[in-house]
């Protein structure tokens, strides 16, 4: 794996873009913070028309992509090799990230094209039409990544934490894959919408089983709590912690984790944001500031606390993955009950984030080549989906990295330089 791409260069390439864009936002996430909180929970407005997806059902999209198994497994690793303060800086990852995808999904709106019934947009639509012909290059650049991510990433990853679940087990690989494949295609066929649909449909109900799982063990456990919190405090900015060098590892993980948990800088969820049928790119921006916080801010915390108030040993300094949770809510729920909520609960989250990404990547394909070979990346991604089941693919963690690693590069440069020209009005 091309570790150095995502190492923490490249983190602090990223925060810097974030505080960069932050600044030129006059930090509207702290502005408009409970603006944002409820446009979401009132569901936002269609606005007058009606082409695209609701506004909320973008941001479910988007959430879908988002909000996948490094939710659970990311947040384990990120505990167990930075300890308890690399929570606190998934905090502060987050808070940069709140501007950083408002930025994103503004530009995405404000510069979207419409294609047919539907509205298409983000980051390669932004630099072609807010950049101008001279950074034509850098948006397909962004779009063949784009789609090049989504069958790594949004798919065959999935698909892997799936069957990881699955096996050893009575329904064989091939049929899971099959199933899978089916209904990927089913729900892709209708476009944006019936994306948009399932994702208003799954994001709901898999959050709600994952958060009530995560809120009986530390309801069971709520004397452990605040020494739980204090430990993530003293982990980050304690004495012993910056004395002992194990700050710097708490900052790394914590940050990284943070920051590629909700993709804040990547460019995807702007894309499903640019399909809305919004009032106005700020009104759908706004719904970006709560996907970062539902995303890190509830769902990672929710993970980590849920680690830390069970008791379970962790291994600091050796990678634990969703192991790590597994046997935090056996604690309470025992084997078999807690082995059948993660099971459903990595579930519905890999399947949300395969849905979500193929409509990245048919968006991608559709600049780069035309509408008319939207249909042909639907069947083609299906169809990944199934051979995803037969067969392992050690290099496709590699490629996944390397495709998003040159989604994440114009994607910055342009925010930078979109804001820095105050395109974006807060």
């Amino acid at each position: 794996m091309p570790e150095w791409l995502w190492g923490p260069a490249t983190a602090a390439a990223v925060a810097g873009a974030a505080v960069f864009v932050s600044v030129k936002c006059r930090f509207v996430q702290v502005r408009k913070f409970g603006q944002a909180f409820r446009a979401c929970l009132s569901g936002v407005r269609r606005g007058g028309d009606t082409a695209g997806t609701s506004p909320l059902e973008a941001v479910c999209t988007a959430l879908a992509g988002t909000v996948g198994t490094g939710n659970i497994a990311g947040v384990a690793v990120a505990l167990s090799m930075g300890g308890p303060g690399a929570v606190f800086w998934m905090w502060l990852s987050a808070f940069l990230g709140m501007g950083l995808k408002y930025a994103e999904i503004y530009l995405a709106v404000k510069y979207r094209e419409k294609l047919g019934a539907e509205y298409v947009g983000g980051p390669m639509y932004a630099i072609k039409n807010g950049l101008g012909r001279g950074f034509l290059a850098l948006a397909a650049v962004f779009a063949l990544f784009g789609a090049l991510a989504s069958f790594g990433i949004g798919n065959m990853m999935q698909i892997g934490s799936i069957l990881t679940l699955a096996e050893p087990g009575p329904v064989p690989a091939p049929l899971i894959g099959a199933v899978m494949a089916g209904l990927v295609f089913f729900t892709c066929r209708n476009g944006a919408r019936g994306r948009g649909r399932t994702a208003a449909l799954i994001v709901p109900i898999m959050a709600a089983i994952y958060v009530a799982a995560c809120l009986g063990v530390i309801c069971v456990n709520i004397r452990r709590l605040p020494n739980a919190l204090l430990s993530i405090l003293k982990g980050a900015l304690g004495r012993d912690a910056v004395l002992g060098g194990t700050a710097g590892a708490a900052l790394s993980w914590g940050f990284r984790r943070g920051l590629f948990s909700n993709e804040a800088g990547l460019g995807s969820s702007p894309i499903a944001h640019a399909s809305a049928a919004a009032e106005s790119p700020e009104k759908q921006a706004l719904l970006g500031i709560f996907e970062v916080f539902a995303d890190t801010v509830v769902l990672c915390t929710l993970t980590a606390l849920t680690i830390l108030v069970s008791g379970v040993d962790i291994s600091f300094g050796t990678p634990q993955g969703a192991e790590l949770v597994s046997e935090a809510l056996a604690s309470v729920y025992g084997g078999t009950l807690s082995a059948l909520l993660l099971s459903v609960s990595l579930s519905l989250f890999a399947f949300s984030s395969i849905v979500s990404w193929s409509l990245y990547g048919e968006r991608c394909v559709e600049y780069l080549a035309g509408p008319s070979l939207g249909a042909a990346y639907r069947g083609a991604f299906a169809a990944v989906t199934f051979l995803a089941s037969l067969t392992s693919f050690p290099w496709i963690i590699a490629v996944s990295d390397t495709a998003a690693f040159f989604m994440l590069l114009p994607n910055i440069i342009a925010l930078c330089l979109l804001a820095g020209k105050n395109r974006v009005k807060p």
